[in-house]
Formats: structure tokens, C-alpha cells, sequence
């Protein structure tokens, strides 16, 4: 959060402590409305910026032998593409998922750790219309990629194990049809969106109260103020942790998905 919020936060109009709330999320920086310009918009952007410049940057001159920064691109591309891609998907199609899977988790990743990186500290993902695009996306893929292997009749047909009795297979191909097409994209976009909105609001808790304590307590507030501020200091090394397996689990759920639309099975 910005300076602003934070001391409108911590002095509230009656000079008392004012918790922060889910308003701080979705302020617009400009105009108001549909048109609005909101940070996260902002944000997700230079994101982009940054991510586009950073990946130029470090393979424009790739060498085989590394410099620092190239090493840290080809370990996260590495890391997606082995890690992710091919163990989840398979060494048969796996390739051609690679650049879809390594973008969705370094904007995941680098937006996330926005939420900790002065003087942004935002985490996009927060504002729940971001992971539902992203969720959207694998959404459509998979969906796409069963319809087109065996086309629309034999998908659904293929969402019920075969062998079960007659009675029981109206039940479990409703059962399926929920969880495909429902459960799975909410699940998907609301791990990322409620752990971004939590951690977030929970540090802004800690940094914002310890403030007022310190400035505005006596000594024993002041003691547990500074408490306060080394308590958010360790929520925020965990909160990175949060950040990257966020990034990391979707990305590996994203692959699961992928995964499940090209096996013979379905």
C-alpha cells in the first residue's frame, strides 16, 4: 500500500486506530466507474513491461556459458518446462504447452511479489477479476483440447468411468459435469485470489497498527508496536513463500488439467 493509505489507516477521523478493510483494494488512481484506472490495472501492466524487458534482456545475447542473469531466466524456464510441463504432461506433448505454462506462472509469480516490493507493494492477484482471466484461459485450453481430440460426443461420454452400473451413471456424470465445469476453474481462481487478499490484508494489519502504536501509545504499546513491526517482518518472509507456491500451483494445477484432456481415458 501506498504512504497515503497507510497514514489514513493508522489515524482514523476520531484519532483512533482504523483497521483496514477490503475498501483498500479497489480504490481507482483515475476516474471512476467501468473506465476506471485501478492500480492493479497498473500494475499487471508493468508487469508485462518488465517481464517482456527482463526475458529480452537475458536471452538477446544467450551464451553457453552463462552470465548471472541468463542463468536465472533458463533455471525458472527450466524449472517449468521439466518440472512442470513434462512430468505432469508427458514427454509426447508437453512442448508445445511450454510457453503458455512458463507465462502464466512468471506473471503469476512477479505480480504476487509485487505485494512485498516497495513502493508498489500490491499483489495483483488480490483483485479477484485477474485470476478468473487467468482461470479462463486454462478453462478454455483443456476444454478445447479434449472437444478436439474425440470430439464433443465422446468428451462428455468420457467424463463417466465406464463399467459402473446403469442406475448410478446419471448421478456421477452430473457429479462430473460439476466438477469440470464449475468446481475446478472457482477452486482455481479463488486459491490464488484468497491467499493474495489474506496475507495482504494481514500484513497491512500488522505494519498500520504498529504504527499507530508507536506513535500514538505509551510505552507499553510502544514495546508491542515494534513487536508488531517484527511480527509483519516475518509474515513477510512467509508471505514470499506464499507467493511463489501460489505461482507454482496454479501453474501445476493448469498442467494437471492440460494433462487429464489428452489421456486416452477420457
Amino acid at each position: 500500500m501506498s504512504l497515503n493509505v497507510l497514514v489514513s489507516l493508522a489515524t482514523a477521523d476520531g484519532g483512533g486506530f482504523q483497521t483496514p478493510t477490503s475498501a483498500e483494494f479497489y480504490q481507482p488512481l483515475w476516474f471512476d466507474g467501468p473506465l476506471a484506472i485501478t492500480r492493479p490495472a497498473v500494475v499487471l501492466l508493468l508487469s508485462v513491461g518488465l517481464i517482456s524487458w527482463w526475458l529480452i534482456a537475458t536471452t538477446r545475447r544467450a551464451a553457453i556459458v552463462p552470465s548471472r542473469t541468463q542463468l536465472i531466466t533458463e533455471s525458472l524456464y527450466g524449472f517449468v518446462r521439466n518440472g512442470v510441463a513434462r512430468d505432469i504432461i508427458g514427454s509426447k506433448d508437453f512442448l508445445r504447452f511450454v510457453p503458455l505454462l512458463f507465462s502464466m506462472f512468471v506473471l503469476i509469480l512477479v505480480n504476487n511479489l509485487f505485494g512485498v516490493i516497495p513502493p508498489i507493494q500490491y499483489p495483483t492477484m488480490s483483485r479477484i477479476g485477474i485470476p478468473i482471466a487467468l482461470t479462463l484461459v486454462v478453462y478454455v485450453t483443456y476444454h478445447y483440447i479434449g472437444i478436439k481430440r474425440v470430439g464433443v460426443g465422446a468428451y462428455f461420454k468420457g467424463l463417466v468411468p465406464a463399467g459402473l452400473p446403469g442406475w448410478i451413471v446419471p448421478l456421477i456424470f452430473v457429479l462430473e459435469v460439476i466438477t469440470f465445469f464449475i468446481t475446478r476453474p472457482l477452486t482455481l481462481a479463488l486459491r490464488l485470489f484468497g491467499n493474495m487478499f489474506a496475507g495482504h490484508l494481514l500484513l497491512l494489519l500488522f505494519i498500520t497498527g504498529g504504527q499507530y502504536m508507536i506513535i500514538n501509545g505509551g510505552i507499553g504499546l510502544k514495546v508491542a508496536g515494534a513487536g508488531s513491526y517484527v511480527m509483519a517482518f516475518v509474515l513477510t518472509i512467509f508471505e514470499i513463500l506464499i507467493e511463489f507456491l501460489q505461482a507454482y500451483i496454479f501453474t501445476l494445477l493448469a498442467a494437471t488439467y492440460i494433462a487429464g484432456s489428452l489421456v486416452d481415458e477420457h
